[in-house]
């Protein structure tokens, strides 16, 4: 199995893996093309530019606003009528996932990439995909972590901690996220 579909299977990746020179390039020209898009001056220029990073084209009803930053770019999908406030980060080597309508707030950290406990293993990577559904809201300065999926309608509250999935129509908050309530739609 090729090196980036074995991590959008998910898992270990172990650091002496034959073929991850190719994501250290991969990688090195992510950080290229990024320099350049926190230089767009436009909503329409940056969207290109993401685009561009990502290898998909956003469509038009979606705003990113820079700075963003990405380590890889190529595992993140971005839905319709989508918006990214400023200074949001997206570790995506294991897959994300943005459905259409989806709010997320300035500072916003979306991390599908973690590490081993074990130390003799610790430079390996452990992969895991992240999933926001339809409507969902991700408050200011929230870290979403590895394998978490946020439910359709939910919302995350500012600066909190994902590390469990969230239901559909619920908010969760705090460190680690709890819930908070349910969403009742009128």
């Amino acid at each position: 199995m090729d090196l980036f579909e074995q991590m959008l299977g998910g898992g270990l990746i172990p650091n002496d893996h034959p073929q991850l020179n190719l994501l250290w390039d991969a990688v090195a020209q992510t950080i290229q093309q990024s320099a350049l898009l926190n230089t767009s001056t436009s909503i329409t220029e940056s969207r290109n530019r993401i685009s561009e990073i990502i290898g998909k084209e956003i469509d038009q009803s979606t705003t990113i606003f820079v700075p963003f930053h990405t380590n890889f770019g190529k595992h993140t999908w971005i839905g319709k009528y989508v918006f990214i406030n400023h200074a949001c980060s997206f570790l995506d080597l294991g897959g994300i996932t943005i459905e259409d309508n989806v709010l997320i707030g300035p500072r916003v950290n979306l991390v599908t990439e973690n590490h081993p406990v074990d130390p003799s293993q610790r430079k390996s990577l452990l992969l895991a995909a992240i999933r926001i559904k339809k409507n969902a809201w991700i408050g200011a300065g929230a870290t979403i972590l590895p394998g978490v999926t946020i439910g359709e309608n939910s919302i995350v509250a500012a600066g909190s901690v994902v590390n469990k999935d969230v239901p559909d129509n619920c908010i969760y908050g705090g460190v680690p996220a709890k819930f908070i309530k349910a969403i009742e739609s009128n």
